[in-house]
């Protein structure tokens, strides 16, 4: 009797992320509700604290593929999970797609792995220039989306850059200086918004901050979470 196929998690954040003591639990919320609406369970859920720039330095993901076969799955909750780079991406994906591995991005259905092979099949029906300029269009459909993840983190970096720096001129201090959040003080806020048994007064109490303060510095940790998601 065969062996039924294994569907598989991944999860992924980045270095500054693991820093920041952010977790995965918007990840995990997706993967385990998309696991409850399809009725299934995985196999195993591997999390990594790795850029997404390259496959070649992601431990978790060479053990996860090492496990891999023909019509396994693997569940991302988004494309930028799975990869930030549009080349080795697709390259990578490709090379998935064709040993019969399933890829499913839950915010990105139509990048999944189900709907691209439908299109191919497609083509593979058409006649020469039809097939051509299908599989073309899927290849761009790819590229585009694997693109797009790294431009929409470049573009929320400046933002959030540019921001501080307009506010610190208006307030007329140097952009990027606060001036009581020391690396003491960030790793106090960063446990209280991971950890809420801590209190605001408590901080405010151990490094003499005001309330304001407290939330200020909250806002800004809590902005470049934001910024490696």
């Amino acid at each position: 009797m065969a062996e039924q196929p294994n569907i598989f998690g991944y999860m992924r954040i980045s270095t500054q992320e693991e820093r920041q003591k952010q977790r995965y639990n918007r990840q995990e919320n997706a993967l385990n509700k998309y696991a409850v609406t399809h009725g299934f369970e995985y196999v195993l859920v591997f999390r990594e604290d790795v850029s997404g720039k390259n496959f070649t330095d992601r431990k978790q993901w060479a053990s996860l593929e090492r496990l891999l076969q023909p019509c396994d799955t693997v569940v991302f909750k988004d494309i930028s999970r799975f990869t930030r780079e549009a080349e080795t991406g697709y390259e990578k994906y490709m090379s998935m797609l064709h040993k019969g591995i399933n890829l499913v991005f839950i915010d990105n259905p139509t990048v999944s792995t189900d709907y691209i092979r439908e299109l191919l099949h497609v083509a593979e029906t058409q006649d020469i220039v039809a097939k051509t300029s299908l599989e073309s269009t899927v290849k761009l459909l790819l590229i585009v989306e694997l693109d797009r993840a790294e431009r929409e983190r470049t573009t929320l970096i400046q933002r959030t850059k540019d921001g501080i720096a307009a506010s610190a001129k208006r307030s007329g201090r140097s952009a990027g200086h606060l001036d009581k959040l020391t690396p003491e003080v960030e790793e106090a806020i960063t446990a209280y918004l991971s950890d809420r048994s801590i209190t605001q007064q408590s901080i405010m109490k151990k490094f003499d901050l005001s309330r304001n303060t407290v939330k200020k510095y909250a806002s800004i940790i809590q902005e470049r979470m934001h910024d490696a998601v």
